[in-house]
Formats: C-alpha cells, sequence, structure tokens
C-alpha cells in the first residue's frame, strides 16, 4: 500500500467531484479523525490513520484489503468507482434521483432508467452529471449519470432513457462469484 501519485489523486477526485462536487473536501477533513486514501493492488481505499498504521504491520502480498475500496484503476490508468464507494456518496451527493418502486428492481438488476420510472430528480440537474440514485424511503441504490438534464426531462418522452446505470447494490448478488 501506498499513497497516490499527483496524477492517481487528480483522477480520484475528479471522479468523486463529479458526484458529491465540493463536498469531496468533507472526506478529507473529518471531525472523528484523519482519514486518507492509499493504493493497493491498483484499488484505491479510503481508511484512516489509525486503521493505516495496523494494516502496515502486514505484509503486502498476504494482505487481501484495509479500510473501504472505493474503486479501481483500469489497465489504461482510468478511475472506475465500485459500488462499496455508494455509502461515502450518497450522503454528500449534491444531485439525486429517486426512482418509482417498480423501477427499482430494473435498477437493480442493472438496466438505464426511463422517464416513466423516475419520481424525483433535484432541480436544476444538468445532463451527463453523475448522480447518485435512491429509493422513494430514501435509500441509496446505487449511482450513474443523467443522460438528460432536468429541463430535457420535463419534455422528454416516457420511453426516453434519463439515467445510464453505473452501479448498483445488485452488483453484490451478480457477481458474487468473482468477491474476493
Amino acid at each position: 500500500m501506498r499513497p497516490l501519485t499527483d496524477e492517481e489523486s487528480e483522477a480520484v477526485f475528479a471522479k468523486l467531484a463529479h458526484y458529491i462536487g465540493d463536498n469531496v473536501q468533507l472526506l478529507v477533513d473529518r471531525s472523528d479523525g484523519e482519514y486518507c486514501f492509499r493504493l493497493h493492488k491498483e484499488r484505491i481505499y479510503y481508511c484512516s490513520e489509525f486503521l493505516l498504521k495496523k494494516a502496515s504491520c502486514i505484509a503486502r502480498e498476504p494482505l487481501l484489503s484495509f479500510g473501504t475500496c472505493l474503486g479501481k484503476f483500469t489497465k489504461s490508468k482510468k478511475f472506475h468507482l465500485h459500488i462499496t464507494a455508494l455509502d461515502y456518496l450518497g450522503p454528500y451527493s449534491k444531485w439525486r434521483v429517486w426512482l418509482k418502486p417498480n423501477a427499482e428492481q430494473q435498477f437493480l438488476y442493472g438496466n438505464n432508467v426511463l422517464k416513466s420510472g423516475i419520481a424525483r430528480m433535484t432541480e436544476g440537474t444538468p445532463a451527463h452529471q453523475g448522480v447518485v440514485v435512491f429509493s422513494m424511503n430514501d435509500t441509496p441504490l446505487g449511482f450513474g449519470v443523467t443522460a438528460k438534464g432536468t429541463a430535457d426531462c420535463k419534455r422528454a418522452d416516457p420511453t426516453a432513457i434519463v439515467l445510464l446505470h453505473q452501479a448498483d447494490l445488485g452488483e453484490y448478488l451478480r457477481n458474487e462469484s468473482f468477491l474476493t
């Protein structure tokens, strides 16, 4: 495990800012202790300094994980968020979408969301913006990218795709055999 380089930090913070905006600062400056980002086996982990000191006593190869895995770098050095980042994206998200109960299941199966499945959307959401997806009882279900902004969505056909799927809680079940 090692600290992030400048390029890696920039990629991680840019991706996080796409979903939570300026609230990225709240992830680093927390009142309950010091928190940091570390790279281990091409994955980015978010953990407390206390846990980092404990994990540093373990050799690199047998160490599987520590803290919360926010995402990973691909071979082309692009950063992709994992669904495990949802616990940190949900409370700090600036742009939110709430789904109708009949659209929740389709989203959790990994499908994009149509306009007919949207119950509410944060006012002023632009197109191609990262949003956190919630159920009607404010349970975070996943995250995605808007295909249409709020203004375009109001004029769109009910069968138009409004939200492009990125990750959802159903991935835990669909990818159970690949998880370590």
